[in-house]
């Protein structure tokens, strides 16, 4: 009997039905070792020696996997073929003590041998790619472990020492983490930019023109010359400046001095990479991050869609062949490309061996997985539409451009109005954009025309918007901020621990995270500089290139750290950190009362503590927490009530957002997620990748 371990127990079922009698397949369930939750596990002084234990929840599972592995005759490891699933395997290998199972030795007295463990990789659950990928057995990669150790070991020194600073300086149960803290730092210092914004007044005007032997030959148009001169956006400032041009634009005759006819070419987008999949799924479906993520991994671990961690756009021969032959078949052969369309990635780190997010199997349409959860259904559509998207023509766009000019003898005015229209869809055909159709009418230069309005439009200009879910992850990914697998665990962190909150539907930080922010930046620059963190994730990848060791990155970032730590402790006082007074008395004690933080917001705690433990809470003038918010929405149980936003008040989720029924205790009405939006999946019980202390 072979074994075959796998992390995840969808993935043992799907993998398990693709196999013959000879295989056995068990799920791990994750991670068999991890550091220790008591305490920091790592010896700093020998070499950042880590203690992995088994914890207590794997204990009764590992003890079963060893008794399969000693009846087996080949033991073979195929968890995910990244780090993380890379990193697995080891930890399996090392659980089980694979490497000191010995097979019994012969009647004939032959000595006994080392059993025998494989490690298997494939980029989908499929039959062929499974058969595949035993056929190709190799040993665990080392250097991929130890880029996945030294990430472990990096996080955990940063979040086991500077979340305790965090504790004695500002408030307890805070935390801080090496990427987490990165990307609060983008969304408060997007807000202070919100802040510091200062709106500047500008005008632009419309005219409307029609031909002047025919009223139906109309268009709008804008002012975009004078004396020649293109307008920049500033160039009228104010209502005076406005008015006086469109007096003068009103007394000039007109006539059509340019009509250009274009045709270009829009290309097709590459397939999904984990980045792309998670802002697509923001934008489109209003997913989280991690919402995406958790659905994609059960379509993977089911065999509907290759690995669903990748940063490569590469496609195999076989799946684009497949994709042009169904396109030929049910659309025609204008809509299948003549080559296979290839693409080449941005990034420089990209594994370029492995491939983009696509389905297995390219006839398997959207309409084929009725049987599933919407959800799923969904992200499985976005994924099929974009890959086959990919493999389409591409879209043929005529854009015609009309020029008017009027002049007073001094100066020439030109109206300038553009419209487009789709000649062939191509690839929009299943990946729509925003394309906004305008015809424009056939007139000819040397037309006379009539400027039957003038209409000036005042505009000021805009902050730059709050972060959206997808837009972070943009940011993260351009900046070099982790890597796609770490996207969705830090973003949903930063949210369990309050410390940003989604405010139509935008990041928008909370008091605390304001504040942890503020500390660390101001203390600890490095930890939440971009470019810090970038360079350390470049490190990551030289020691997953075999180039340095992951001991000798932790060393040269741990004797600095530690050493500001040390200072850090002995220069800032709490006081310091939180020091706003009130004018309100305590009324047990009648001493002073002072605005407290924690990690759930401001709150009021009299100055006499620990003698006097009086607590009080903050009005919302003063910065304290709002009541219920209702959100113009009646509860889908009673039909009665109004929903609105709360916060959990006590136990491990206290401060998180929830949604329930006004009505509430006669309504029990709850949810997670936003009504307003899609549910939540279920979870599975599978690991979530490269998360933070």
């Amino acid at each position: 009997m072979k074994l075959v371990i796998v992390e995840s127990p969808t993935k043992a079922k799907t993998i398990g039905a693709f196999l013959g009698k000879e295989y056995k397949v068990e799920s791990s369930y994750g991670h068999v070792r991890d550091l220790p939750k008591s305490k920091l596990g790592i010896d700093v002084e020998d070499n950042f020696l880590p203690s992995y234990i088994v914890p207590v929840k794997a204990k009764k599972l590992v003890t079963a996997l060893k008794k399969e592995a000693a009846k087996a005759e080949t033991v073979i490891l195929a968890t995910d073929e990244d780090r993380e699933g890379e990193a697995i395997a080891w930890h399996l290998s090392e659980a089980l003590k694979l490497e000191d199972l010995q097979v019994q030795s012969t009647p004939t007295g032959k000595p006994p041998k080392l059993k025998n463990v494989e490690r298997i990789v494939f980029h989908e659950i499929t039959k062929h790619a499974i058969e595949e990928a035993l056929t190709h057995p190799r040993k665990i990669d080392l250097n991929m472990v130890d880029a996945q150790q030294a990430r472990r070991v990096l996080d955990r020194l940063v979040g086991y020492k500077l979340s305790p600073f965090l504790w004695k300086k500002v408030a307890a149960g805070l935390s801080a983490g090496r990427v987490q803290s990165v990307t609060l730092r983008l969304i408060v210092d997007r807000e202070n930019e919100i802040r510091a914004f200062k709106p500047e007044e500008y005008w632009t005007i419309m005219g409307r023109f029609e031909d002047a032997n025919n009223a139906e030959k109309n268009f709008e148009a804008n002012l975009v010359k004078i004396g020649g001169k293109a307008l920049d956006k500033f160039a009228i400032k104010t209502s005076a400046d406005a008015e006086k041009i469109s007096e003068t634009l009103r007394a000039l005759p007109w006539s059509i001095t340019s009509v250009k006819d274009t045709e270009s070419k829009k290309s097709p987008h590459p397939p999904f990479t984990t980045s792309t999949l998670q802002q697509e799924g923001a934008k489109r479906l209003h997913y989280s991050s991690k919402k995406t993520m958790l659905l994609a991994q059960r379509l993977y671990e089911e065999g509907l869609i290759t690995y669903m961690r990748t940063d490569s756009v590469n496609l195999s021969t076989e799946s684009t062949t497949a994709a042009k032959s169904w396109l030929s078949a049910n659309l025609g052969e204008r809509y299948a490309s003549e080559a296979p369309r290839s693409f080449k990635v941005k990034s420089k780190l990209a594994q370029e061996a492995h491939e983009a997010i696509r389905p297995t199997d390219p006839t398997r349409t959207p309409d084929q997985t009725t049987g599933r959860e919407e959800a799923e259904r969904k992200v499985y559509a976005l994924i099929w539409k974009r890959f086959m998207a990919s493999q389409m023509p591409q879209a043929i766009v005529a854009t015609r451009t009309i020029e008017a000019e009027g002049t007073n003898g001094k100066d020439i005015y030109t109206f300038r109005a553009t419209g487009q229209r789709i000649v062939f869809d191509g690839f929009l055909k299943y990946w729509e954009q925003k394309l906004e159709e305008k015809e424009l009418p056939d007139v000819h230069e040397g037309d006379a025309a009539k400027l039957t309005e003038v209409k000036p439009s005042q505009h000021f200009t805009e902050p730059p918007p709050r972060y959206s879910e997808a837009t972070l992850v943009k940011t993260l990914e351009e900046n070099g901020i982790g890597r796609p697998s770490t996207y969705a665990p830090t973003i949903s962190v930063i949210q369990t621990r309050n410390y940003v909150i989604k405010d139509a539907g935008r990041f928008k930080p909370t008091d605390i995270g304001e504040l942890v922010s503020k500390v660390l930046t101001e203390h600890f620059p490095a930890i939440v500089d971009i470019g810090f963190t970038a360079q350390m994730e470049d490190e990551l990848d030289d020691i997953a290139r075999g180039i340095v060791s992951w001991q000798s990155v932790m060393q040269e970032f741990y004797e600095p750290f530690a050493k500001l730590l040390a200072e850090k402790y002995a220069e800032v006082s709490k006081e310091e950190v939180v020091p706003e007074k009130t004018n309100e008395i305590c009324d047990k004690c009648g001493k002073p009362m002072v605005v407290k933080m924690s990690r759930f917001g401001k709150f009021l705690g009299c100055s006499g503590f620990p003698e006097c433990k009086n607590l009080k809470k903050l009005s919302v003038e003063a910065g304290g927490k709002p009541g219920p918010k209702p959100i113009g929405m009646k509860c889908p149980k009673c039909t009665e009530g109004e929903i609105v936003e709360r916060h959990v008040t006590r136990g491990r989720a206290r401060g998180k957002l929830f949604w329930g029924c006004a009505r509430y205790p006669k309504c029990d009405y709850a949810s997670w997620e936003d009504p307003r939006g899609e549910s939540a999946p279920k979870p599975e019980k599978v690991e979530e990748k490269d998360t933070e202390e």
